[in-house]
């Protein structure tokens, strides 16, 4: 694959991998401690842990953004790998809720602005645009096979250990993670044209609003988040409580959830090699609505049952790929080149605040009303995104982008871009 013979990409890749697999061992580690701590109330605990989360996303990635020009990113991304790995060894030491609510901020807050900076990266470094198409691929699939193998490897590894010495392989996972982006030459951000920081974090958020497509890209923000919270938040209390599974029944379902996103992410670069992104993303829209309705569904009928959760919680994960997945290429098409910090940065930051919602619903209403009601208010705030998407989201601006030759400069404008469509 010419994808992997460009060297930086090799290495930030296996970085990726890397970080992520150490991240879905503290996911599920998470979920057991709150758990541990909480007892029923485990889904409190983990929703309001990821409604802290969601703050922080919220508000340090755009303040991220406005600042990454000004600094050398391959530093700034190790010494974020750096502060994960030493909060992640302190989450064993916890005795209290309000412990895990602290570190988790800290956590996050370094999440947020190592993240968005890292996206912005691979454009800079991957300069063609199939290959860039099968870059977001091969990123989601590396999601997919951790929330896959994630649970999957934690389910082996709680028979034999302790679910604290997880965090031990999460804190082991930043490192390794820090000194490949040690080795890998990263170009600093171009210079920005802006010069006030509060104007450089609201640009991105400015582009958002005044562009169809990305508005739409908003709306579907909303579909992932609320079906997405089902699984994130519910999984523990459902196989626990509703389901009376084990510690290592809970990772088994959510490499269900990995295993619909898996099949997805596989199949996706040839079919938007052919299909508008508008319409992958739509047609996922369509089918986590069809999941977040299924789950209410089966509860409601009393069905939901091990193969009936299994099922569904699949149909979740592949609808979420069909989303997540494209939404890189539709933000790289939106901007120029030097806009690309700032508009990943707005979409990170405005698709948790999407998850800011949803997660306190999964989590205090799935506790307080039953799962039955919180499933089924999730599914119409994943219609109602649906819908916002394909009113906002006009279908003729949904067309293929132009692959502008090699030969002209990326910098080429919007505008010259929109000539060359129309022409085509």
């Amino acid at each position: 694959m010419r994808l992997f013979t460009i060297r930086a990409y090799r290495h930030l890749f296996s970085a990726q991998v890397i970080a992520l697999f150490g991240t879905g061992l503290t996911t599920v580690a998470l979920g057991l401690l709150a758990y541990d701590l909480a007892g029923p109330r485990a889904g409190t605990v983990l929703g309001t842990a990821l409604t802290v989360k969601m703050v922080m996303y919220v508000a340090i990635a755009p303040l991220a953004a406005a600042y990454v020009d000004r600094l050398p990113r391959r530093t700034l991304l190790v010494l974020l790998d750096m502060v994960r790995a030493a909060v992640v060894l302190a989450l064993p030491f916890v005795t209290e809720v309000w412990h895990i609510y602290v570190l988790v901020g800290l956590l996050q807050a370094a999440s947020a602005a190592f993240t968005p900076t890292f996206q912005a990266v691979i454009p800079d470094i991957v300069t063609d645009e199939s290959d860039y198409t099968r870059a977001l691929s091969a990123s989601q699939v590396a999601y997919t096979m951790e929330s896959l193998l994630s649970p999957v490897l934690t389910a082996v590894a709680l028979a034999f250990i302790s679910f604290n010495w997880l965090f031990l392989g999460t804190s082991a996972g930043f490192l390794l993670s820090a000194l490949l982006v040690l080795a890998t030459r990263i170009p600093d951000a171009r210079p920005s044209v802006r010069t006030g920081v509060w104007d450089k974090a609201a640009a991105g958020i400015r582009t958002f609003l005044r562009t169809p497509r990305l508005r739409g890209v908003m709306a579907l923000n909303l579909v992932v988040a609320a079906a997405g919270s089902i699984v994130v938040v519910n999984t523990v209390n459902h196989v626990r409580d509703e389901l009376g599974g084990s510690q290592s029944d809970v990772a088994w379902m959510l490499a269900a959830s990995g295993s619909g996103t898996l099949l997805a992410a596989l199949v996706l670069p040839r079919v938007l090699d052919r299909l508008a992104a508008r319409t992958v993303m739509l047609a996922g829209a369509a089918v986590l609505v069809g999941g977040t309705t299924a789950a209410a569904a089966l509860l409601a009928t009393g069905l939901a049952a091990w193969a009936g959760t299994a099922i569904v919680w699949a149909v979740i994960g592949a609808g979420m790929a069909l989303i997540v997945t494209p939404t890189g290429k539709v933000l790289r098409d939106s901007v120029e080149p030097d806009a690309i910090p700032e508009t990943f940065a707005a979409q990170f930051s405005l698709s948790h605040l999407a998850w800011l919602v949803t997660y306190p619903i999964a989590g205090r209403l799935g506790t307080n009303a039953g799962f039955a009601l919180t499933w089924s208010v999730l599914a119409v705030l994943a219609g109602a995104g649906a819908v916002g998407a394909l009113l906002l989201w006009p279908r003729r601006d949904g067309r293929r982008a132009v692959t502008v030759p090699a030969t002209l400069d990326r910098a080429t404008s919007r505008t010259d871009r929109s000539t060359l469509s129309k022409a085509a």
